[in-house]
């Protein structure tokens, strides 16, 4: 409900996912930041593990972590959305070890996997929602498993865009804010067992 309520124009209007699916756009929304982020959540994850993505991810994300993993390892996709997961399985065309399923990410399903790449899920979900969804992605790993969270967090205080992002946040992402309050690791219920 909250996703047709609140995001709507941007994950399930045609016109405008279409708009938005593309690498510049990434680019802009993440300030330039993309690529490095990427790469440090890509540094984390190893060739050949089996790694469940919650969320498609507008650009070219997908199919790079896919090529990352390689073909001895594997890449599942989990969207609550049937436009996302339409898309995700057009960019992972070629990439067999791969794939998109709908799926909430508080259910995901599948699984064990060896590791959780989630990126830039967490602040578009509400607090309860956040919770519901850090737990059930700690769970689906195997013991020793990994779960990597790339997302918002507080903004120093004297930060050039602090003021820009509360706004776009106060405006399009009403969820966000609270990362800038608590840790993800706030929002999971045995996070010290982790």
């Amino acid at each position: 409900d909250y996703l047709r309520d609140v995001y709507r124009w941007a994950y399930l209007n045609p016109r405008n996912v279409k708009l938005l699916d593309r690498e510049p756009v990434v680019k802009v929304i993440l300030w330039g930041q993309h690529e490095r982020l990427r790469r440090r959540a890509f540094a984390e994850l190893a060739p050949g593990q089996r790694v469940l993505q919650p969320a498609c991810v507008y650009g070219r994300f997908s199919p790079a972590l896919a090529r990352h993993l390689g073909p001895r390892g594997g890449l599942e996709v989990i969207d609550v959305a049937d436009i996302q997961v339409a898309g995700c399985r057009r960019k992972l065309r070629g990439l067999p070890w791969a794939r998109a399923r709908r799926a909430d990410a508080a259910r995901p399903g599948g699984g064990p996997y060896d590791a959780v790449c989630c990126y830039f899920l967490m602040h578009e979900l509400p607090d309860g929602y956040k919770r519901a969804v850090a737990d059930a992605l700690l769970d689906v790993v195997v013991p020793g498993g990994k779960v990597v969270f790339v997302d918002y967090h507080r903004p120093r205080r004297a930060h050039p865009l602090k003021g820009i992002m509360s706004l776009v946040f106060d405006t399009l992402e009403p969820f966000a804010k609270s990362l800038w309050r608590h840790e993800i690791a706030d929002f999971a219920s045995h996070a010290k067992h982790y």
